[in-house]
């Protein structure tokens, strides 16, 4: 006689924020996974739905809340998580119904939650899991976080006490876990935290072996052996430290892509100090020259804040002319915004909010000439192309100057014989502001 199996409660998950909130959302469903729950991908499957917040702006502040209300209105057991956890009174002040309210990267609690609120029927064949775990992206390509927290307190920050200080991971345990996600289809890594160079501060005296050499804990040390496993390796949110240097070498050798993700939030001397940002010393113009040289293929992405208070338009053109002599490659950026908690709420000399707009409109103007003569020059020229979308006769991909989600796309014709994950050379044929045009060789 057949024996029937249980059916295993469904879980929901809606994930808000940065890449490193995605991760936290990838670990707690991979952990309910193995404990036999099933995931659902709509409100009206789900037992229970998980809201994964994001906490850093009051405008993602209230994008979460919604999240919140949405699900509780859709579906009515909603257990929150993340970074906005940390206001538990907020949440269950404007909706006391939420099942439970936990902080950020606080897996048990969640997982001790679900259990809780939709405990699983005991049977071992309900738990099963892949053991790269589950993933909430494409399965070419992956987020691997290096470290959590952070022990800077830039004046417009709130993630330390969100976060708390500074936790790197043991190099064995990453590297293994890039390695299980590379033999599960990972072809590119995108190494994340709060702070990728300050990576191992806090655990420098404790190397590890692995594959039968000693790994120190540090940035350098591990992207070269990162550079062994995945085929394409990126760096995002990394500070301009003097070690940083040491990275380019890899870059040019084919280790790593050719790529730095760096926040430097402004060029102004007197804003960077007012924003308390690390290595504001740095001379950050000579070293980009230097890396050039050693690596002419790099591509430099950042991000900047205008309407900082204090900021006077003698700052704001300064950071116009940097940006002219920098030449980055790829620039997001964001106008200032008030976060509850933030140390800068309180500097005099807020901008106005037309300024502010005013601002925003003149930097995004400045740095797309610049992503559009850059994006010129590549035509005619072969590049390795990730694909991301396939359809009946072209295809979506991005290059190694490309990250998902925040930078441009390479869109192919007469490709639709490529599958997604496919890394080909690519003719470049046409440009325009931010994406490039091509077909497959």
């Amino acid at each position: 006689m057949a024996t029937r199996l249980p059916e295993a409660p469904k879980v929901g998950m809606v994930s808000l924020g940065c890449p490193k909130n995605l991760v936290d959302s990838e670990r707690i469903l991979t952990k309910l996974r193995s404990d036999g729950y099933a995931m659902s991908a709509d409100y009206a499957g789900a037992d229970v739905v998980l809201v994964n917040t994001c906490g850093f702006l009051d405008s993602a502040k209230e994008e979460s809340l919604e999240a919140i209300g949405e699900a509780i209105s859709e579906n009515g057991r909603v257990i929150v998580t993340g970074c906005m956890g940390q206001e538990a009174e907020v949440i269950r002040a404007r909706f006391p119904n939420v099942l439970a309210v936990t902080g950020a990267h606080q897996y048990e609690q969640v997982v001790d939650a679900v259990r809780e609120h939709s405990p699983m029927p005991p049977n071992a064949f309900l738990n099963l899991v892949p053991e790269s775990g589950l993933k909430l992206t494409p399965r070419h390509y992956s987020y691997l976080k290096i470290s959590e927290g952070c022990n800077h307190r830039c004046a417009f920050c709130i993630i330390p006490s969100i976060r708390g200080d500074l936790v790197s991971r043991r190099p064995d345990a990453i590297l293994r876990e890039a390695e299980k996600l590379v033999e599960s289809g990972t072809k590119e890594l995108l190494v994340i935290s709060q702070d990728t160079s300050a990576y191992g501060v806090d655990i420098r005296k404790e190397p590890r072996m692995w594959k039968g050499h000693e790994v120190v804990p540090h940035m350098t040390d591990l992207a070269r052996e990162l550079g062994k496993i995945a085929p394409w390796v990126r760096l995002h949110y990394v500070y301009p430290y003097p070690h940083v240097d040491q990275v380019i070498p890899l870059m040019a050798e084919g280790l790593m892509l050719p790529y730095l993700d760096i926040p430097f939030q402004h060029a102004s001397p007197k804003v960077l100090r007012t924003m308390r940002r690390p290595a504001n010393e740095a001379k950050v113009l000579e070293r980009l020259k230097n890396w050039r040289e050693i690596c002419p293929d790099i591509t430099i992405r950042s991000s900047f804040v205008v309407g900082f208070p204090g900021e006077t338009e003698e700052d704001f053109q300064y950071l116009l002319d940097w940006l002219d002599e920098a030449q980055l490659d790829r620039v997001g950026a964001f106008r200032f915004e008030p976060v509850e908690g933030a140390a800068a709420n309180d500097l005099p000399g807020a901008v106005p909010e037309e300024v502010k707009e005013e601002r925003y409109a003149r930097v995004m103007e400045k740095t797309a000439a610049i992503s559009a003569a850059k994006l010129q020059a590549k035509i005619g020229r072969t590049l390795e192309v990730i694909i991301d979308e396939v359809g009946d006769e072209g295809a979506t991909g991005r290059s190694q100057s490309d990250a998902p989600e925040i930078d441009g796309e390479v869109f192919l014709r007469d490709a639709g014989h490529l599958k997604q994950g496919d890394i080909v050379k690519v003719e470049i044929e046409d440009a325009d502001d931010h994406d490039l045009y091509g077909v497959p060789l």
